[in-house]
């Protein structure tokens, strides 16, 4: 039997399919990042005072940040996630509907340029549905108990939307749920914004030491679990299999998705991989910083083995944070310079897939760079110009650092957004049959387990050496 069911329809398949009148989804990603970023870097200029915990701090600081969030933690009461808790209120309404707004006027304005193309207001009725899913995704991961657990609001995302998808359809919804459903184009702007987050100038910090642990172990891993999958495991789906390896060997979701765009994976096989990633993050976050205090390990070769395991990035600052300042430090570095792999890895694989996987046995490849183009997902362009951009400003002067800070403050609010209405979408436009399918036989789990493993063991010894070799980078942060 086949580790995953054939593609019911074109529309399975995440990636940016044949020519239709409009704006393709990779271009109306980048006019919105881009858009978003002009606007949001505009308003930060300048100085001024913010409170913080009681004191009034001076420095530059951007208007939006008070209006773009996203619903707080909670412990009995739902409503807690948007005033606050009696003990500590903190009222975050404003900036839940601030970043829905927002992002609600931009899309709207640009759903007639979309392919296919919407009117405005039928896009709204069907955006204020997905937001009402993803406040709700939001609000589950909020509560004290299920946070402790660090299951994540991507996780409550998906979830919420196979409930809706497997209960009521997809089709109750109707033209605006058609017009609004647009998972690529949410998740591909989210990136976009990602790219000013992700500093090129990260690298200076720890040096050539850095880059080996990164730039080096990354694509062993990467390379060695796609072969395991296909010559050990014989995985049937190569799309299944290059998006788990790139989700557990550079930096999970982020690194997945774009991936999957690449290699034109199924919508199905990118929750898979989500999932899978959720599931270990939540569990590696805990013990391994356990694990590096029993085994004596120093901080900045714990805080490296942590940055270059660990998935997500927020999940890396956790279990940094818990061996201490210094060891936090080299683990956010690590990962941020490890995140800067995503644009290479996505090209690298969407050249793969177009001139060696999507080829005949036997058949020589008839494509050149004109097909490998037209298939490379081009939002990574913009990703990268972000971060090229945003690297410039940061290190331009110290005010170009702090005009950096405040500005992603918001714009990662306005990304974790983009990233769930994306989830919500990806989860109704699944069935659990689908779903389930892909666990047929366990591989992807065994993939997973197997690549995570090597990526441990070849992590630690990398840092070790690195470490060894350029001592003065220890000292770096």
């Amino acid at each position: 039997m086949n580790d995953e069911p054939a593609p019911e329809s074109d529309s399975d398949v995440v990636e940016i399919l044949p020519p239709k009148p409009g704006l393709s989804e990779d271009i109306i990603a980048i006019i919105a990042g881009a858009v978003l970023l002009v606007l949001c870097f505009g308003l930060t200029l300048g100085y001024g005072t913010e409170t913080v915990e009681g004191e009034t701090v001076t420095g530059i600081v951007n208007p939006l940040k008070s209006w773009v969030s996203k619903p707080g933690g909670w412990i009995g009461n739902p409503v807690e996630s948007f005033i606050g808790t009696a003990e500590k209120p903190k009222p975050v309404w404003q900036g839940v509907l601030g970043a829905v707004a927002i992002l609600g006027v931009f899309m709207a304005l640009l759903a007639p340029l979309m392919r296919p193309k919407a009117n405005p207001f039928t896009f709204l009725g069907g955006y204020l549905i997905l937001v009402a899913l993803a406040t709700l995704a939001y609000v589950l991961a909020g509560q004290a108990t299920i946070k402790s657990y660090n299951l994540e609001y991507a996780l409550w995302a998906l979830a919420v939307g196979l409930i809706i998808g497997n209960t009521i359809g997809k089709d109750t919804f109707g033209s605006m749920g058609e017009a609004a459903m647009r998972t690529e184009l949410y998740i591909k702007t989210g990136l976009v914004l990602l790219g000013a987050e992700v500093l090129f100038s990260k690298l200076l910090e720890l040096g050539p030491a850095g880059v080996m642990i990164a730039w080096v172990t990354t694509p062993i891993v990467l390379i060695s679990t796609f072969w395991f999958g296909q010559k050990v495991l014989k995985m049937k789906s190569a799309s299944l299999n290059m998006t788990i390896s790139a989700d557990m060997s550079v930096c999970g979701v982020s690194a997945a998705i774009a991936t999957a765009a690449a290699c034109k994976a199924k919508k199905e096989e990118l929750s898979v991989a989500i999932g899978l990633s959720l599931c270990f993050t939540a569990g590696m976050m805990v013990v391994l910083p356990l694990l590096i205090r029993e085994l004596g390990l120093d901080a900045s070769v714990g805080g490296a083995w942590i940055g270059g395991t660990i998935d997500a990035t927020g999940a890396v600052a956790v279990a940094g944070g818990i061996l201490g300042d210094h060891a936090l430090k080299v683990a956010t570095t690590v990962k941020m310079i490890q995140n800067i792999l995503i644009g290479v890895i996505a090209f690298g694989v969407a050249s793969y897939w177009t001139t060696r996987a999507d080829s005949q046995d036997g058949e020589k490849p008839k494509v050149g760079i004109s097909e490998i183009w037209k298939r490379f997902p081009k939002f990574v362009l913009g990703f990268i110009a972000a971060s090229i951009v945003a690297s410039l400003i940061y290190g331009s002067s110290e005010d170009g650092g702090m005009l950096v800070s405040a500005t992603t403050a918001v714009t990662k609010g306005l990304r974790g957004w983009l990233f769930c209405l994306a989830f919500v979408c990806i989860g109704i436009d699944l069935n659990f049959r689908q779903l389930s399918s892909q666990f047929h036989g366990g591989k992807p789990l065994i993939l997973y387990i197997c690549g995570q493993t090597l990526n441990l063991i070849l992590t630690l010894g990398m840092a070790y050496l690195a470490f060894s070799l350029f001592p003065a980078s220890e000292s770096a942060l």
